[in-house]
């Protein structure tokens, strides 16, 4: 299947780069949506695995010994944080492995007009470490941003807002990928976070109409919003790709030789030599018109032609 999308070949507008995210998703729409809902299925099913092997004790009876209700609450404590804890990475994990395979799989089509799961999961498994490594600094790096008055927080998420498709597309390391984000974005600050609010935005307000939904279904709430959670979670990746691609463009533009200027114009030929005069012609010394040796008055002027002993 041709894809109705191709890779940009100028730099695009914001409201370009969301158009084009939202027809490549409904051309592909299968295919990324089976990325992020099989991600949920698989989060939730280990959730319920983690959360059976660390379960949290029983509250004890109001009636029951300070030493009881101390041990309890230790309990709970170490339990919660456990449970807490395997559940946040094994979900990060699987998050960074779902945005990576829908950068992959958004390359792919924007560049060879079709693309595999099977091949983009395999390439993306194989660039899991570099893709947690860097998400790990970078999340620490945006963290201590925000808490230092959180304008900092939000120029480092700019910043290195092109993490994944760095390390993706480009295929370096965790490393280099932060100066090569950092180098794209470059000049685009405003551009960049108003794409994201953008798609904030757009994603929230789908949120919200699908947890209104999800309330009309009672106790299978939870399943709705788990699809809906998938469905929106593709747009991200999806865009920020495309920005990506139009940041390339727009390097690629400034990068590019200007044109050497023109040469100088040749200087003009020196005048020819005025000839000098023939033998036997003369010139009136007081007009300068053209007389015979012989002439007595000249014929231009009419005066006397002194003649020289």
């Amino acid at each position: 299947m041709t894809s109705v999308v191709k890779k940009p070949e100028r730099e695009l507008f914001v409201t370009e780069i969301v158009s084009r995210t939202f027809t490549l998703y409904a051309a592909r729409f299968i295919p990324f949506y089976i990325i992020f809902l099989m991600a949920t299925l698989i989060s939730n099913a280990l959730g319920e695995v983690i959360r059976s092997y660390f379960a949290i004790p029983p509250i004890p009876s109001a009636t029951a010994p300070v030493e009881e209700i101390l041990e309890w609450f230790s309990a709970f404590i170490v339990a919660f944080i456990l449970l807490a804890l395997l559940t946040f990475i094994i979900g990060w994990i699987i998050t960074t492995l779902a945005n990576g395979l829908a950068v992959k799989y958004t390359s792919d089509v924007l560049e060879k007009g079709d693309a595999s799961l099977e091949r983009g999961f395999s390439f993306v498994a194989s660039k899991l470490p570099s893709l947690l490594v860097a998400g790990i600094i970078s999340a620490v790096l945006i963290g201590i941003g925000l808490v230092a008055l959180v304008i900092p927080g939000i120029i480092i998420a700019i910043m290195f807002s092109l993490l994944v498709q760095v390390i993706i597309i480009e295929d370096v390391g965790a490393f280099e990928s932060f100066g090569r984000s950092r180098k794209l974005v470059s000049g685009r600050w405003l551009k960049t976070f108003g794409l994201f609010l953008a798609l904030v935005i757009i994603i929230f307000v789908i949120g919200l109409i699908g947890n209104a939904i999800g309330l009309l279904f009672g106790p299978a709430s939870w399943v709705v919003s788990s699809l809906v959670s998938a469905f929106v979670q593709p747009i991200l990746p999806i865009a920020f790709t495309l920005f990506y691609y139009s940041m390339t463009v727009k390097e690629a533009a400034f990068e590019r030789p200007w044109p050497s200027p023109p040469p100088p114009p040749a200087p003009p030929s020196a005048a020819p030599p005025t000839p000098t005069p023939a033998e036997g012609i003369k010139f009136c010394p007081n007009c300068g018109g053209k007389i015979s040796p012989e002439t007595v008055f000249c014929p231009h002027c009419g005066k006397k032609i002194e003649t020289t002993s």
